[in-house]
């Protein structure tokens, strides 16, 4: 059988555009954009085309761009060069329970060094209530960092509401942006944030570059110390490579028009599956508060591993793990109030702009085969 790609929220293919733009700087251009002779000009103008790329897609101004290894150093530049440049005025962070690990472990790290982090519970639907965020601020508070939409159940936050609380309170605002960025509509203004952080291989870039957005005037303490790289805020030798192929994909990106036809592709997938398996299937995320390419859904009373296990050739995820033998169900949906009954047979199928109408037809039929076997 043909291989279907549906793990999109996992990674994506890098674009052909994106590779085509990229292949020069294999050969040329290889100059260090930091020097000042002949063979860094191109280089050094390469990056600065990328960075004003990258600040296009966010509506925002290039030198609040800094380029990053990828999401997760992106998230602990926000989040330990928040703490590290603020923790005199504080040492309290509100994120919530179902953010992603590259959110939480630094938070975990920092608790160590004596912050106190408050992880708000979030609805049935994997959303944060605006009014616990308002709860949970204290005059020690120093960030809120709250996810945009969610990798597993894509449930968009309220972070527009979210970011007015914080700026009532003073309080700098971050927001994880890996799996919104060139999905729905991520400009800083009107999300009212004042970090945001992109992940390249989730926007059909290649994979170890990314991005972190810095409002003007907001002070961060670097993570990495070296020579005064990206302004002074993030030292290591620029990769023009790496940053032309990030620039390219968000400028590949900025119409959003095409995740409308993967919004109706979704939701035939999910008509099929309710057609068929009625009240044994069940949505796991928002049903509208969702990112157009995700669904994630629940197979009640299966395992969702094995149901995969049989669907050969089909890239997709559970929503539990093995560990040493024992089947867990996936913190997030924990944190949603799921029952293990219906968690532990959640799939999440995640679709992306070269998803066919063939490949979600077949995918629904082989999943109906499987069910009547």
């Amino acid at each position: 059988m043909r291989p279907i790609y549906l793990d999109y929220n996992a990674s994506t293919p890098i674009d052909p555009a994106v590779a085509a733009a990229m292949r020069p700087f294999l050969d040329e251009a290889f100059g260090n954009p930091s020097s000042g002779h002949w063979a860094s000009i191109p280089a050094k103008a390469a990056l600065e085309q990328a960075r004003g790329q990258v600040a296009a897609l966010l509506g925002a101004a290039p030198d609040e761009i800094i380029f990053t290894s990828g999401g997760s150093e992106a998230n602990n530049l926000a989040i330990k060069g928040t703490f590290f440049a603020l923790n005199r005025k504080g040492a309290h962070i509100i994120t919530s329970a179902v953010e992603h690990p590259a959110v939480l472990a630094p938070c975990r790290f920092l608790e160590r060094l004596g912050t106190v982090v408050t992880y708000l519970p979030v609805d049935r639907t994997g959303r944060v209530d605006p009014e616990d965020v308002r709860r949970a601020i204290t005059p020690q508070t120093v960030l809120i960092s709250i996810m945009h939409a969610n990798n597993e159940v894509g449930t968009i936050q309220p972070i527009e509401e979210i970011s007015a609380l914080a700026r009532e309170h003073g309080i700098r605002l971050h927001t994880d942006a890996a799996q919104s960025v060139g999905k729905i509509s991520t400009k800083v203004d009107a999300l009212g944030v004042d970090l945001l952080s992109i992940a390249g291989h989730k926007l059909y870039a290649p994979k170890g570059v990314g991005a972190l957005y810095v409002r003007g005037g907001v002070e961060l303490d670097p993570l990495i110390h070296g020579a005064g790289h990206e302004s002074g805020r993030r030292a290591g030798t620029e990769s023009a490579l790496l940053a032309v192929g990030l620039g390219t994909a968000c400028a590949t990106v900025t119409d959003l028009a095409p995740m409308e036809r993967v919004r109706a592709l979704r939701d035939r997938f999910w008509q099929a599956l309710q057609n068929r398996f009625g009240d044994s299937v069940a949505l796991n995320g928002h049903a509208t508060h969702r990112l157009p390419n995700t669904l994630n859904v629940s197979f009640v009373g299966k395992i969702g591993g094995d149901i995969l296990g049989e669907l050969s050739g089909v890239a997709a995820s559970t929503g539990s793990a093995c560990h040493a033998g024992r089947i867990e169900l996936s913190p997030v949906l924990a944190a949603m109030g799921v029952p293990e009954r219906i968690g532990m047979g959640a799939i999440r199928f995640s679709l992306g702009r070269a998803t066919t109408s063939d490949e979600i037809d077949e995918v629904a039929a082989r999943l109906a085969a499987i069910a009547s076997a």
